[in-house]
């Protein structure tokens, strides 16, 4: 397990990240980790590995809401595990010394409160904006991004969407903290495209599912670099829910199987300011 932090000290001096990879499986994450074919990735995870933590929901709507509410995935062993960010809450048995407490419904409003710019740059169709069930978790920030190029069925997502979190990061003002969410799309069905000679008529499988993976990877680099330009980032980059390519007969997610429930965690810091 990652060891415990003081977000006291962490929160007001440092740019703070949140990438959720939507729907990344913890085995497919921690075999390409080990295969050395997410470099990028790899070297920012303790000891090379994902930590293996519980999702707190299993679609990626009741998820968020759950980690914007300051729970964060939970490690998958006995607990109780202090959490890094929780409301103030009286009885809370994970809320810590360490904890950074905040007087507000949720996370995103407890940085605003205390001086941080919080951007959203959406992925999936619940950051969409088409609607109102897909503003609700983009509303919950002062500024949100999202557009047809950023979402599930485009080939380029990820790297459109650092394309974007590059032009927010150049133009905050210097002394402007920053609390940066971005949620990655290319994991989350259709992901076929990512992987050479893979068919729509085949549609995805795990394979293809660890190629965009890899696709992912490949663009990481620049948005950790563009984090940490401004001063040191703390990030915290995990999946929010698993999915079944057949295991048990089971596909998707929104369903309670372990594939599903189990997901990569890391967080760790950034410093690329020269």
């Amino acid at each position: 397990m990652t060891p415990p932090l003081d977000m006291n000290e962490v929160v007001g001096s440092h740019d703070l990240l949140l990438v959720t990879l939507d729907t990344l499986r913890h085995d497919v994450a921690q075999e390409l980790a080990a295969a050395g074919r997410i470099p990028n990735l790899a070297r920012h995870l303790p000891g090379g590995v994902w930590e293996r933590r519980h999702a707190p929901g299993s679609f990626t709507y009741a998820s968020h809401q759950a980690m914007f509410a300051g729970f964060l995935p939970t490690p998958a062993e006995p607990g109780p595990h202090p959490r890094l960010f929780a409301a103030r809450f009286a009885g809370s048995e994970t809320t810590a010394s360490g904890t950074f407490v905040y007087d507000t419904p949720d996370l995103i409003s407890g940085l605003a409160a205390v001086g941080y710019r919080t951007v959203c740059i959406g992925g999936v169709g619940f950051f969409n904006k088409q609607g109102p069930l897909g503003s609700v978790l983009p509303g919950m920030f002062q500024e949100s991004h999202w557009e047809p190029e950023f979402g599930v069925a485009s080939p380029t997502s990820f790297e459109a969407q650092v394309a974007r979190a590059e032009k927010v990061v150049a133009e905050l003002p210097r002394d402007q903290r920053l609390f940066l969410f971005v949620n990655v799309s290319a994991l989350h069905q259709p992901n076929w495209f990512h992987l050479p000679g893979a068919t729509r008529e085949a549609g995805d499988t795990r394979a293809t599912h660890a190629a965009a993976l890899e696709y992912v990877d490949r663009h990481m680099g620049r948005l950790l670099a563009a984090v940490g330009s401004r001063r040191p980032c703390f990030a915290v980059v995990c999946s929010d829910h698993g999915t079944a390519y057949g295991e048990d007969g089971y596909s998707g997610h929104r369903i309670g199987h372990d594939v599903v429930w189990t997901v990569p965690y890391a967080h760790f810091f950034v410093d690329e300011a020269r």
